[in-house]
C-alpha cells in the first residue's frame, strides 16, 4: 500500500479511518492503520481515530500525483475520460431525479415505486459503465479497489438500501463515483472547478 493511496484516500474522504482506508485501498484495516501512524508520525496526517490531511501532506500528495502521473499513458486518460463524460451526465440526471420529483417537487422518499424506479437507472448506468471503468483500472492500477467499492454499493442497492444511492457520509454509489470522478481529474492534472464550469461536474 503506497503512500499514495493512503494520503489520497483520506484527501477525498476529508476524514477517514482505517476501515474507510482500507476499503479505499484494498487492503486490511490492520494494514491500514499501519500506514496511517506512518503517515501521521511523518506529519502527512493528524488526528485519530479519523486522520485528516495536513499542508505537509497535500504538498506530497501533490509530488507523488505528479510522479505518478509521468508514469501514465495521458492518451490514453484523454480517451477513458472522454469516455466517462457519457456516464457522467446520466448520472446527474439520476441525482437529479433522486433529489427533485420535478422542478418545484422535493423528493421526500415516501413514494417507494419512484424511488425504485430511479434505482433501476442507477443500476443500468452501472452495467453501461463497467467497460470505462475497466478501461480506468487497466491504464491507472492503483484505481482497482473502485471495483470492489462499486459492487458493494450496487450488491446493497439490490438489497433494498436506498441510502446507498447518493448518501455522502458513506461509500454509496455517489460517493464513489464522485471520489473516482476526482481521480481522473487529478490524473490528467486539471482542476475540479474547472470542469464544473464545464459542465463535466457531478
Amino acid at each position: 500500500m503506497s503512500d499514495l493511496a493512503v494520503l489520497q484516500a483520506v484527501r477525498l474522504k476529508g476524514r477517514a479511518d482505517a476501515a474507510a482506508v482500507a476499503r479505499c485501498t484494498g487492503t486490511t484495516e490492520e494494514q491500514a492503520a499501519t500506514q496511517i501512524a506512518v503517515l501521521v508520525d511523518a506529519g502527512l496526517l493528524k488526528g485519530g481515530p479519523s486522520a485528516r490531511i495536513t499542508p505537509e501532506g497535500r504538498s506530497r500528495l501533490e509530488e507523488l500525483t505528479g510522479e505518478e502521473r509521468q508514469t501514465l499513458d495521458a492518451a490514453a486518460l484523454e480517451r477513458i475520460y472522454e469516455a466517462f463524460h457519457g456516464p457522467n451526465d446520466t448520472l446527474k440526471s439520476i441525482m437529479t431525479s433522486w433529489q427533485m420529483k420535478d422542478a418545484e417537487t422535493p423528493n421526500d422518499h415516501s413514494d417507494e415505486e419512484y424511488d425504485s424506479a430511479v434505482v433501476q437507472r442507477v443500476l443500468a448506468l452501472d452495467e453501461q459503465f463497467r467497460p470505462v471503468l475497466a478501461q480506468a483500472i487497466d491504464a491507472v492500477p492503483r484505481l482497482a479497489p473502485y471495483q470492489a467499492r462499486f459492487d458493494h454499493a450496487v450488491e446493497q442497492l439490490r438489497t433494498g438500501d436506498t441510502s446507498y444511492v447518493a448518501r455522502p457520509i458513506m461509500d454509496s454509489y455517489h460517493t464513489v463515483w464522485f471520489e473516482l470522478h476526482e481521480e481522473l481529474i487529478g490524473l490528467l492534472g486539471r482542476d475540479r472547478t474547472a470542469e464544473a464550469l464545464a459542465g463535466r461536474a457531478v
